[in-house]
């Protein structure tokens, strides 16, 4: 029994160690943009597993050149609270339903932007319980790290928007042949609403469910406009 607790208690030292000597460093993103995210390196590897090329759409810009119509379409999207909760939004999963049953739509996620940013950047899609807990803890930290600005600018920069198109900028030049900053509202609405499946949802898609989801979006962006608009400029 005291082997089995003493192996017990070097595993779980190795594992901590592990964890601490690899943990992202939240704070550095204040200032710098990252390298490159969890999410693109998965879809490389795949790529390269498949052997297709590797290469993906990518273009960092600042805040000021994403057009507020894009982040307010954003914010409806995937979450409506993003400036008033603190990285986790517990009322969240109730309001997402309650939409879906009003639109006659399957509901959209319950996660909200800051736990989309620490999966996309640090994490992977797999749902066991220690991915959960990173999740949690990296959540935390860029809330009480990066301020809400910083984080929303960091999501539209690195969220996926189509089959190795990450970030707003490179979206909207592959589908629209304009910056971010140019999108009109229609074309924010059909940026936001690929979010859910950005593998098949995206401008120029004939599904009728991505559609009726643009439509969506558009009549949430209206409804919001007067008071998110002065939080997003």
């Amino acid at each position: 029994m005291a082997r089995t607790a003493l192996l017990l208690a070097v595993a779980l030292a190795g594992f901590a160690g592990f964890q601490w000597a690899t943990w992202p460093e939240v704070a550095a993103l204040a200032q710098a943009d990252p390298e490159t995210t969890a999410f693109i390196e998965r879809y490389r590897a795949r790529q390269r597993e498949a052997g297709r090329s590797d290469r993906v759409a990518w273009t960092q810009v600042p805040a000021r050149r994403i057009a507020p119509a894009l982040k307010i379409a954003v914010l409806v999207a995937e979450d409506i609270d993003f400036f008033s909760h603190r990285g986790f939004a517990t009322g969240e999963l109730r309001v997402a339903l309650a939409e879906a049953w009003e639109e006659k739509e399957l509901p959209r996620g319950a996660s909200t932007i800051t736990q989309q940013l620490a999966k996309n950047l640090w994490l992977s899609p797999s749902r066991n319980p220690w991915r959960k807990v990173k999740e949690a803890l990296l959540t935390r930290q860029l809330e009480r790290t990066l301020g809400k600005p910083r984080i929303l600018e960091l999501y539209l920069n690195v969220v996926e928007l189509g089959p190795g198109l990450y970030g707003a900028e490179a979206a909207s030049r592959r589908y629209f042949g304009k910056g971010a900053s140019a999108l009109s509202d229609r074309e924010a609405a059909a940026l936001a609403a690929a979010l859910p499946k950005p593998s098949a949802w995206h401008p120029g898609s004939e599904s009728r469910a991505y559609r009726r989801r643009v439509e969506t979006v558009l009549r949430r962006m209206e409804r919001a406009k007067g008071w998110l608009g002065p939080l997003v400029r």
